[in-house]
C-alpha cells in the first residue's frame, strides 16, 4: 500500500472528528460524549427555567389537590395594574443602575490604582477580593450590625466625630433605608468589577501611553483617548453582567431589610419571592418571574449588540 492511500485510511470520515489520540470519531459518536453534560444542565436548568416560564400562564397555587388551569395572559395583566409590582419594579431599577454605576466607577478608580507600580500591591488585590469570598447572607448581618443604630459601627463613629446622624436607624428609616441599601450592593460586587477592569488595563501596551507622552498628552488626555476606548469590550461586558446579577439580587437586601420599611427596598425578586412562598400564588408568581426574565434578555441583547459591533469594528 502507498504512503498516499495509507494517509486516506486513516482520515476520519466527513461529519467525523478526531480526538487527542488520532482516532476519527462519527458525528452521533461525538454526541454520544456528550449527553453526560447535557442531561444535567437539562434537567436542572432548562426544564425548571420551562416549567417556570409555563407556571405563569396558570392560576398554580400552594396547597394540596388543587386542579391547575391554563389561564393565558391573565397574570400578566393583573401584573400590569399591580401597584406593588410597579413599585418593586422602579425601586429595582433604581438599585439595579444605582449600584452598577457606583460600582463601575469605584471598580474604575480601584483597577487603575491597583495597576501601578505601588508597595505591597499584592496585598491590596488580595484585599480587594475579599467582599467578593464572602456569603450574601455574611455579607448582609455584617452591615446589619454595622447600621445598627443603638450600638452600631456607623453611629458610634458619627456619635464621637459630633455628627449629625447619630441617632437614625438607616434600615428602618423611609429615606435612608434604599440608600444604605446600594452602599451595601457596592461594596459586595465591586471585586469582580475592579478584577475584570484591572484585566483589561494591564492589557494595554505601555507604547500607546509612552508615545502619547512623548507627544505631550496629560494624563486626562492618555485616559481619555487610550485607557476607555482600550476598555470599552471589558466595560460593555462587567456593566451588562453586573446589571443582570444586581437586578436579580436577593439574598443581600432580604437579611437586610426584608423589603422593608414599607416596601421601600422591595425589589422584584423579592416580591416574587414573596408571593410564591408567602401568598401562595405560584402562577402570579412565575408572571413575575417572565417578566425578570424579559429584562434579562435584553439586557443579553443589548450585550450581545455590543459584542458584535466590537467585533465587526
Amino acid at each position: 500500500m502507498s504512503a498516499a492511500s495509507e494517509r486516506r485510511r486513516l482520515l476520519p470520515a466527513p461529519g467525523a472528528t478526531r480526538n487527542q489520540a488520532g482516532v476519527g470519531l462519527s458525528g452521533r459518536e461525538s454526541l454520544m460524549l456528550l449527553v453526560p453534560v447535557l442531561i444535567p444542565v437539562v434537567i436542572l436548568s432548562v426544564l425548571p427555567l420551562a416549567r417556570g416560564i409555563y407556571l405563569g400562564f396558570t392560576d398554580s397555587q400552594a396547597g394540596f389537590g388543587l386542579t391547575t388551569h391554563f389561564i393565558g395572559l391573565d397574570n400578566f395583566r393583573r401584573l400590569i395594574h399591580d401597584d406593588l409590582f410597579i413599585n418593586a419594579f422602579k425601586i429595582g431599577a433604581i438599585w439595579a443602575v444605582s449600584v452598577t454605576f457606583v460600582q463601575f466607577c469605584l471598580a474604575l478608580g480601584l483597577a487603575l490604582l491597583l495597576s501601578q507600580p505601588l508597595r505591597l500591591r499584592w496585598l491590596a488585590r488580595s484585599l480587594a477580593l475579599v467582599p467578593w469570598a464572602m456569603p450574601p447572607v455574611v455579607v448582609g448581618i455584617m452591615w446589619k450590625l454595622v447600621f445598627q443604630p443603638q450600638a452600631g459601627v456607623l453611629n458610634e463613629m458619627l456619635y464621637r466625630a459630633r455628627l449629625p446622624g447619630s441617632n437614625i436607624d438607616w434600615l428602618s428609616d423611609f429615606k435612608w433605608a434604599l440608600p444604605a441599601v446600594i452602599l451595601v450592593g457596592v461594596w459586595a460586587g465591586m471585586p469582580q468589577t475592579t478584577i475584570a477592569l484591572l484585566a483589561g488595563v494591564q492589557s494595554i501596551r505601555d507604547d500607546l501611553h509612552e508615545a502619547a507622552a512623548v507627544d505631550g498628552a496629560t494624563a486626562w488626555q492618555r485616559f481619555r483617548t487610550i485607557t476607555l476606548p482600550q476598555l470599552r469590550p471589558v466595560i460593555v461586558a462587567i456593566t451588562t453582567l453586573d446589571f443582570i446579577w444586581n437586578f436579580n439580587s436577593f439574598g443581600l437586601v432580604y437579611v437586610l431589610t426584608l423589603g422593608g420599611p414599607g416596601h421601600s427596598t422591595e425589589l422584584p425578586m423579592l416580591f416574587a419571592y414573596n408571593e410564591a412562598f408567602k401568598y401562595g400564588e405560584f402562577g402570579y408568581a412565575s408572571a413575575l418571574g417572565d417578566a425578570m426574565v424579559l429584562v434579562i434578555a435584553c439586557s443579553l441583547c443589548f450585550y450581545l449588540w455590543g459584542r458584535l459591533k466590537e467585533t465587526t469594528r
